[in-house]
């Protein structure tokens, strides 16, 4: 049936080697260590199999270093070597670098349920995410039990600029903050800021009128979209959700007159559930 409002995004958002260049001259910074973690970020699920030539292509680092970096990488655990392909993968020491940050998440405990119950309503999928960079990642997902294949799943990443998760995002942080990240967009992804800097105004404008934005096939034609954030952060941390649903399912004024305020009443829930109000 249907595909998500996901597509998958490069890991690196930003120009190659630019970490070192934004941080140069900080003596507290790691530069060795930003190295390894730019390793890591350059698998995806499309490309889950990488050769230290690819990799550098990615990081814009010398393939020595490349080299040095995934043998060590690879003997910690956050890498394995496929020795027939002569290529690496990620290996389960990043699972258990990131399960602690999942478990702690309380707001996925409480949210999970009212995220079924709206995924079945509308026979399409409920997710939540954070920032990342310029993305947002998903941190819990929920579907209905219709069969559809291609859902989003926890750690699907997708850009803040193009996706209703993301404007929802935007739209809770304090006008600073908002401000900064779409500078980083405006300097690493220009022609997305250039591209999205309208459609992302008239979101947050939609936001503040009627509590969500909504999306007609703007990141992947096949789905529609509804995004809401949360009014408070948890843990400091802004949190923001989508509904999504395959687009031949949807009736003319679902999104705005039905999806949309539901998932808002959804949210305003698990914010109630939360103490957050």
């Amino acid at each position: 049936m249907g595909a998500p409002e996901t597509a998958p995004v490069a890991p690196l958002a930003t120009p190659p080697g630019t970490f070192s260049y934004e941080h140069e001259g900080d003596r507290q910074f790691a530069t060795t260590l930003a190295r390894g973690l730019e390793v890591l970020r350059c698998f995806t699920p499309l490309e889950p199999l990488l050769g230290n030539k690819e990799i550098s292509v990615r990081t814009g680092l010398p393939k020595p270093t490349v080299s040095r970096l995934t043998y060590t990488l690879t003997k910690l655990g956050y890498l394995r070597h496929n020795m027939r392909l002569g290529k690496y993968q990620l290996g389960s020491a990043v699972l258990s670098i990131g399960y602690p940050l999942l478990a702690s998440m309380n707001v996925r405990q409480v949210a999970r349920p009212l995220m079924k119950e709206l995924a079945d309503y509308c026979v399409g999928s409920v997710s939540m995410g954070v920032r990342d960079r310029l993305n947002m990642v998903y941190v819990e997902s929920c579907r209905s039990g219709n069969g559809i294949t291609t859902l989003p799943d926890i750690g699907t990443s997708v850009p803040i600029s193009h996706s209703v998760i993301g404007r929802a995002f935007l739209a809770a942080c304090t006008p600073p903050e908002r401000e900064a990240v779409l500078n980083q967009m405006k300097v690493k992804e220009p022609e997305s800021h250039r591209k999205y800097r309208a459609p992302i105004d008239k979101s947050l404008e939609d936001i503040r009128a009627r509590g969500f934005c909504a999306s007609s096939g703007e990141l992947r034609r096949e789905v529609h979209a509804v995004g809401v954030p949360m009014r408070r952060t948890v843990d400091g941390e802004i949190v923001a959700f989508n509904c999504i649903v395959p687009a031949f399912m949807v009736k003319k004024g679902q999104l705005e007159d039905d999806l949309g305020p539901r998932l808002v009443a959804m949210v305003r829930n698990i914010e109630a559930n939360l103490g957050l109000h």
